[in-house]
């Protein structure tokens, strides 16, 4: 089942010059994990902002084309019942933590009630989440006092305690070590297994290969590739496109270049030991 749909999409912003796409088309099933990935500039932050409807609700430009929610054009949508279905988390925690609230419990309540979501079912959500996301030792706490790994967390949390059916995660780890990513890639193995659908754009590629579906690559306002994480992330041409490849895909291309083919190329560590198991 289709979640959404882009049909034939072309968009320029009002004070650009060209444009960000250009008769673009994809579509994206329910319970998948699509990464977006493309060099700086490819438009990976106006595909998120188009699919959530951002834009043209809030950004105006020159728009052809559709984008479908369930067969809904999100372009004739009010932006609040967008809310309800899609979700979106900023790269930036800090953005996202709204800064009036004292513990990180209200702060996850907080989308709740402006939906105006009734006590008892707000509470339930809240502590489901908490109790989901592993971040018991976190709610008593000032989200002011939180590191960026932590405040990144709770920020996941107010979105999924609104319980939207899809979930737009904009380069979540770009400020986070090594530890905060962990914990962040964590959560949406969680989410992953819970059957929701999910953008993800990020440059970690090597989490890419261990997580996504499928992975999409923006080049030149359109789409240049489409297809499986394998399938992808093993093609020695994505890196002509200034996105970097998973270390072992990168391994596996120089053994497949320099000392015999194989019969594929890997792209996670599961792979190599299949591909390479004949080999030792």
């Amino acid at each position: 089942m289709k979640a959404l749909e882009v049909k034939n999409l072309s968009f320029k912003y009002l004070i650009g010059k060209e444009k960000v796409f250009e008769n673009l088309s994809l579509s994206i099933n329910k319970g998948e994990l699509v990464a977006i990935i493309g060099r700086n500039g490819s438009g990976k932050t106006t595909l998120c902002n188009l699919l959530r409807g951002f834009i043209p609700h809030l950004t105006q430009g020159d728009l052809e084309g559709d984008i479908l929610l369930y067969d809904d054009s999100i372009l004739k949508m009010d932006l609040s019942d967008l809310s309800d279905k899609i979700g979106y988390i900023f790269q930036n925690p800090f953005i996202q933590i709204s800064g009036i609230k004292e513990t990180v419990y209200e702060e996850i309540g907080f989308g709740l009630e402006n939906l105006g979501v009734p006590r008892d079912e707000m509470i339930r959500r809240i502590e489901e989440i908490i109790k989901l996301l592993k971040i018991e030792d976190l709610k008593d706490k000032h989200p002011a006092e939180l590191s960026g790994g932590q405040r990144q967390r709770v920020a996941i949390a107010s979105i999924l305690a609104m319980d939207p059916e899809i979930l737009i995660i904009d380069e979540p780890t770009s400020q986070l070590d090594p530890k905060g990513t962990e914990e962040i890639f964590e959560i949406i193995k969680i989410l992953k297994e819970q059957n929701k659908t999910i953008i993800l754009v990020e440059h970690k590629i090597d989490l890419i290969a261990e997580y996504a579906d499928r992975v999409i690559l923006l080049n030149d306002k359109n789409i240049v590739f489409d297809g499986t994480t394998s399938e992808i992330l093993s093609k020695e041409d994505v890196m002509s496109y200034g996105t970097n490849l998973p270390q072992i895909a990168k391994l596996g291309i120089e053994y497949n270049n320099k000392v015999e083919k194989l019969s594929k190329i890997p792209s996670v560590l599961e792979e190599a030991v299949e591909v390479f198991k004949d080999k030792v």
